[in-house]
């Protein structure tokens, strides 16, 4: 008999599978194709932030809003981008009734990812955008189940009871092997394995995140558009802090390291 902690298993990979094809297909086509998706992606996950936030604020309005204003950005050169991803946090201020700052945080942060990902593939090509997604997916693949089978000690009951230092640890291992195969087939050098970890750190604490914004609004997921995964921003919680943290830091690091 199959393990209750297993019985989510087929379902999250059958859905997660189909995430990870159109996708990655989205990315392999690049241009107004894979802006298309970081659009519509952003805008849906403010739609479900704002649902789990203040139910009866307008959250199609400003998932819509949001949308527009990063196809905007998109657009526009770089500097005039950067406010553009700030206006939304203005409107949920005139709009949403409780809990304005930590729409703000994660409105900012969710079109500054979609932009970042849009530069990323614009400007660096279908390797390195495949390097991120495959450190994210590495990432949160071997965490579930590496932290189901070993269990142990838990990461951060309180926030998210379900994560483990073991599935912590094994996530962190994961993205080590994809930065070293990443250095291995490219020109990048060997540091590549160690902005892999910290990118798969700062991927976990975008779970992490989320899960504390949907223990606050008393919800198990952002919302059931997906089956056995619950919402988008469920999904690309992680992906979320991955992309800004890599927007932020690549022009300490010089990125991609070792080809600049």
């Amino acid at each position: 008999m199959t393990s209750p902690r297993w019985n989510d298993l087929g379902e999250r990979i059958g859905v997660g599978a189909v995430i990870a094809v159109i996708g990655l297909l989205c990315v392999w086509i690049g241009g107004l194709v894979f802006a298309a998706l970081t659009i519509v992606v952003s805008g849906v996950i403010v739609w479900e932030l704002v649902r789990m936030l203040d139910p009866d604020a307008p959250a199609m309005r400003l998932g819509t809003v949001s949308a527009a204003l990063l196809l905007l950005a998109e657009i526009l050169p770089p500097a005039y981008a950067l406010p553009i991803c700030l206006l939304p946090a203005f409107a949920g201020a005139a709009w949403l009734t409780r809990r304005r700052v930590t729409f703000a945080l994660f409105t900012v942060l969710i079109l500054l990812a979609g932009l970042g990902l849009f530069y990323l593939r614009r400007d660096y090509g279908f390797t390195w955008m495949l390097w991120l997604a495959l450190v994210v997916i590495v990432t949160d693949v071997f965490g579930y189940l590496f932290g189901r089978m070993i269990g142990g000690r838990k990461l951060w009951p309180r926030v998210s009871p379900n994560k483990t230092w073991s599935g912590t640890l094994a996530g962190w291992g994961g993205a080590a092997i994809v930065g070293l195969a990443f250095g291995a087939f490219t020109e990048a050098g060997p540091e590549i394995a160690a902005v892999s970890i910290a990118l798969a750190m700062a991927s976990q604490i975008g779970d992490i995140a989320e899960s504390a914004v949907k223990r606050r609004a008393g919800v198990k997921d952002s919302s059931s558009l997906l089956p056995g995964h619950g919402g988008l921003f469920d999904r690309f919680d992680g992906m979320l802090g991955a992309s800004v943290t890599l927007l932020l830091v690549s022009p300490i690091i010089g990125f991609p390291p070792g080809l600049t």
